[in-house]
């Protein structure tokens, strides 16, 4: 993992901005790989080298409007790991078997800004699409997403799943140090 991807809530120390890259783990862990996103994000807060500065790292899984809250606070960048399908359009990877990582750009041509914002449901181009409605606007965002072998009802990821797990964490790794180094 590198420094610029070590997880937290916020940035920590006194006279601290909070966080301002938030890399949001989404998905229903109830249906296998679907729970690609939360194992991510867990895997990144299990890092003993404790947050960076700026960067906070959550489980979402599918509590849709607590991103949306949390995204209204504002965040410069986002970072949502997810599965995805095959045949998505990509700015990163090739593959389309499962286990692949696919890497897309959300512009604002993605979102439909009147889709349903269920409550009690993840489903994040929604909550993108409302985003503006509630007041906020769209930060720049990436999707880091994982091609799903099973989505049967069940706990724990496929293998190809599984092994795609330190491959997202490298990949967003990279995505973090290629935007703090447009920064700087």
């Amino acid at each position: 993992m590198t420094a610029a991807l070590q997880p937290g809530n916020a940035a920590g120390g006194p006279g601290s901005e909070a966080a301002r890259v938030l890399v949001a783990g989404v998905g229903n862990m109830f249906l296998r790989d679907d729970g690609f996103g939360p194992e991510v994000a867990r895997r990144l807060t299990g890092d003993p080298l404790g947050p960076a500065p700026g960067v906070r790292v959550e489980d979402y899984g599918i509590r849709g409007m607590h991103l949306a809250y949390d995204l209204l606070a504002g965040v410069d960048l986002l970072v949502l790991v997810d599965t995805v399908p095959p045949d998505s359009p990509v700015e990163h990877g090739t593959a389309t078997g499962p286990g692949s990582i696919r890497v897309l750009r959300v512009g604002p041509e993605d979102l439909d800004s009147g889709a349903p914002l269920d409550p009690h449901g993840m489903d994040p181009v929604a909550v993108l699409g409302r985003l503006r409605s509630l007041g906020g606007e769209v930060p720049l965002t990436y999707v880091v997403g994982c091609v799903p072998a099973d989505l049967t009802e069940g706990i724990g990821l496929s293998a190809p799943a599984a092994a795609a797990v330190p491959r997202a964490v490298q990949v967003i790794g990279e995505l973090l140090a290629q935007y703090t180094s447009t920064q700087a």
